[in-house]
Order: structure tokens, then sequence, then C-alpha cells
């Protein structure tokens, strides 16, 4: 794969090709996920007192969240495998992402959502063709609920890094911002943080491309960002412990952070002491009012998962952890229009 090649591939994940998983093109599942807009946001650094700030709009994909990048990846191994059902405990985006391309690719789908969930999920899930189950609790009951299930109803489980493909699609967003870029990374990436799988395949990503040259040896910092009532990557990274664990909490209705048991936790730890990143917890009242101050300073709903690493930016100044003069990109994983409830 070579810098000048890609300029004549279409815009979606699948242009880097040769850097991803599937044999054969016809088994390739796709809804045109990927290439989202990378922007410069000046009026929301102007507000931050900041010279450089982006934002990787994840909303842009099908699905509106960057979990349609994993589950293109992962149902197109899963078609090219002859894996006739599969299932997800999801806090809600992950699901709505498995029914749209398991749909797509004639395969059955079986999603376990916490009850509490966006109800556009929820919705969604349904309308796809996907068999929705409401579990009271949080996502780990959700895949304890697989687990009984799983076995005896031949389901293959998708669940964050328990199979080695979702994450391959999710490191397409570190290929397209090393592209957007000019193939020169920047300084910091702000990162909203549940399960880590987007954090963690960025930064496989980037090894990629430093590998087969495309990228010099200059590596961003990594910051996970994650809400005050589930923050474990946050509590374990700031008392450098090894792993995070269950008592961490899980008070707070951001969906897509509260993860009280992430599995690549030891992975994101590592990822984000080597970078020289860190790791830092919002305020559900934070992350409310950097939603409304990025919308009307930039036009751009963003979800809470966003709300959140907007807000950090100011924590991480504070802390100097980020300077005003560096480059720094922060992602909004999804459509913030999901999340009406919120605002109710």
């Amino acid at each position: 794969m070579k810098r000048e090649t890609l300029l004549k591939r279409p815009n979606s994940m699948w242009r880097y090709r040769e850097l991803l998983p599937v044999k054969n093109d016809c088994d390739i599942v796709t809804l045109g996920e990927g290439m989202t807009p990378l922007l410069r946001v000046p009026n929301a650094a102007k507000r931050k007192g900041l010279g450089s700030l982006w934002v990787k709009n994840e909303a842009q994909n099908p699905t509106q969240s960057f979990k349609a990048r994993g589950m293109s990846a992962a149902v197109s191994m899963a078609k090219q495998f002859g894996i006739g059902a599969l299932t997800v405990p999801t806090a809600g985006n992950a699901g709505a992402a498995l029914a749209a391309y398991a749909a797509r690719a004639g395969i059955k789908a079986y999603i376990f959502m916490p009850r509490d969930s966006a109800r556009a999920n929820v919705i969604e899930s349904e309308q796809l063709g996907a068999c929705v189950t409401l579990v009271t609790g949080l996502i780990t009951d959700c895949a304890a609920e697989i687990k009984r299930q799983r076995i005896s109803n031949d389901w293959f489980d998708l669940s964050t890094l328990n199979e080695p493909y979702r994450i391959e699609g999710k490191k397409t967003m570190g290929f397209e911002l090393a592209e957007q870029l000019n193939w020169i990374l920047p300084s910091s990436i702000v990162y909203p943080t549940g399960g880590g799988s987007g954090l963690i395949g960025m930064w496989k990503a980037f090894r990629e491309l430093q590998a087969i040259g495309l990228i010099g040896p200059k590596m961003p910092k990594m910051f996970s960002v994650q809400a005050e009532g589930c923050a474990p990557i946050v509590r374990e990274f700031n008392v450098s412990v090894k792993s995070a664990d269950s008592q961490a909490g899980y008070n707070n209705r951001a969906s897509g952070l509260r993860v009280p048991v992430p599995l690549g936790s030891p992975i994101i730890l590592d990822i984000l002491k080597k970078s020289g990143g860190g790791a830092v917890a919002v305020t559900e009242e934070e992350i409310l009012s950097a939603i409304a101050e990025f919308g009307a300073a930039e036009g751009i709903f963003l979800a809470p998962e966003g709300g959140a690493a907007y807000a950090a930016l100011t924590s991480l100044l504070k802390a100097k952890a980020i300077s005003t003069d560096e480059s720094i990109v922060f992602f909004n994983t999804g459509a913030g229009i999901k999340y009406l409830e919120w605002f109710e």
C-alpha cells in the first residue's frame, strides 16, 4: 500500500484493503463506513485557549457511530467463515451496528442491551431485524446472559476484544487520521473510553503505518477520557496498578463509557504510559456543558462520549498534560441525536 495509490480509492475504510483481514472482496460487508470528517474547530479552540484543535466526527458513519467500523470488519469475517448467528452485549451503538451489518450479510443477530439504553439504539436494532433482549443491569450483565445462552443457541459472541476482528475495523480511524493530516500525526489524541478498542486499534494502526514506512517514529500522546461515575481506567492509571477492576463504580448515564471491567485495560494502560499520555474523568455536568458549548461554537451535536472528550481538554490544560501550542485531535464517537433522553 502506497500513499499515491490511496488517492484513487473509494472513500471508505476499505481503501486500506491490504491492512485489513478479509481474504476475498466478495465477503466484504459494507455500508460505506469510514473516511469520516476531520474538522478543524477554531471557535472551540479559542474558547479553550488552544492554537490547533480538530474533531474526528464518527457520527457520519452508518448507524451514526464508530462502532460501524468494527462491525463491518467482524461481520465480513463471520461471512467468510460461514457463521450463521452473531450476538453481542452492548451499551447501544454496537448493537445497532451489528444489526445493520448482519442484516446486510443475511446473518441472524441477537443483541443484549441494558434496559436503560438509549431508545434510539433499541428501536434501530429492532427495525434492522435483530432480536433484542433488554437486561436489567450493565453491559457486564448482558455479557453474562449471553454466556448462559450462547452455546445452546450456537451463537458466535462478538464481545469487545473477545474476537480479533472488530479492532481491525476500529484501527482504520488511525489510518484515516494519518492520511487526513498528510501523514504527520497530531501531538495528542483525546479519546472517550469505554471498552477501549478504538484507542487500542489506533495505536495498532500507527505501529503498522510505521512498519511499512508511511509515517515517522513520533507517536502522539494518547489520553483516555471517562465519566466520573465509571472510570476504571482513570482510577487504575492514577494509582499505577496493572489492570482495571470492578470496584470502580458504574453510576453514569453516558452509556458508551459505562464499562466497569474493560477487558483490554492492561493494553490501554500500557499505551497511555508508553505514549506519555494519561487518563482523566469528567462529571456529567461537565459533559452536558461541553456539548452545549461545542454545539453553539461549531454546529456539531456531540454524543455524550464526544462531549466528555471535549470537556476533558480543560482538565488536561490545567494539569499541563497538553499545551496551548500543540496539535490536538479529540474524537466524537457518535451522534448526539441518539441520546435525546439526556436533554429532557
